[in-house]
């Protein structure tokens, strides 16, 4: 393995075509594409400034690195990375990648971040600001998440989420397979017009949650008191403890929670319109 230590690079693709190499206390400065078409690629203790620093890239590993807001949209188009102990400043990351492992990332602006992604493994990370990340991808494990971003989790399949604290509007929209386990869902409107959404152990506050849901399932989940009309034409099994404002006009299913602020069914419910709604006290 070639090794690169200590050294500054800028301008238009410094580094292209590189193979099998160590990058150790790098500094890429203002310039475009200076990891380009390459592959088996370390980087340590390295600074990302300019944009595009990892296209076209197989087989890489990121640790100890910083991307300062110069760096946008540096990891697109790749696979097969890992990436550790890593603070992200820049926006767009990660788009049209296959297999990503990221442990103890923080991304301060999520802006369009992780899209059409598939492979995603995700320990401790922490997500701040932006809009829409994780839009389209798939094949998603996640064991520690800590995201105030807008609108995450949107269009996504086969996900598993597990110890996160979540806190926007609009998440989990228009999902399919998704479970989520000891978890902490702050927003209102969440997982409109999901498929096959299950929520185990989940503490859920924010306005009209889970409507329009299509096969949902909450086992021994919580929710705040600001959540009120929720479940309006989903089909659903939920077990809830403790208590919930408002329910309005699910369409089928059984919901059973220890105590029922009230429940609004009018002529506007739609068909089978059979739903169980049951309260322990």
């Amino acid at each position: 393995m070639k090794e690169i230590r200590n050294m500054t690079f800028g301008g238009e693709r410094p580094l292209f075509e590189h193979h099998d190499v160590l990058l150790d206390n790098v500094t890429i400065t203002t310039g475009e594409s200076a990891i380009k078409e390459c592959s088996d690629i370390q980087a340590v203790r390295c600074r990302f400034e300019g944009n595009y620093p990892f296209w076209h890239v197989d087989r890489f590993s990121i640790a100890d690195c910083y991307f300062a807001v110069g760096a946008r949209s540096a990891l697109w188009y790749s696979s097969h990375l890992k990436m550790t102990d890593t603070v992200i400043d820049a926006p767009k990351m990660f788009r049209e990648m296959d297999d990503l492992t990221l442990c103890n990332v923080t991304v301060n602006d999520a802006d369009e971040t992780f899209w059409r992604c598939s492979g995603l493994r995700l320990e401790n990370v922490t997500l701040h600001d932006g809009t829409y990340p994780f839009m389209f991808s798939r094949d998603i494990r996640v064991d520690g998440l800590v995201s105030d971003s807008k609108y995450v989790f949107q269009y996504v399949r086969d996900v598993e989420i597990h110890n996160a604290r979540i806190t926007t509007k609009d998440a989990f929209w228009e999902v399919e397979n998704v479970t989520i386990y000891d978890s902490e869902l702050n927003g209102e409107y969440l997982g409109w017009h999901s498929k096959n959404l299950r929520l185990v152990n989940c503490h859920i506050t924010g306005e009209q949650p889970l409507c329009y849901a299509h096969d949902l399932v909450l086992e021994n989940c919580t929710f705040g008191a600001d959540c009120d009309r929720a479940f309006e034409y989903s089909t659903v099994q939920a077990d809830i403890r403790g208590a919930i404002t408002n329910i309005k006009n699910p369409r089928s299913g059984r919901i059973t929670a220890d105590s029922i602020g009230s429940v609004t069914i009018d002529e506007n419910i739609k068909a089978p319109a059979d739903c169980e709604v049951i309260s322990r006290s």
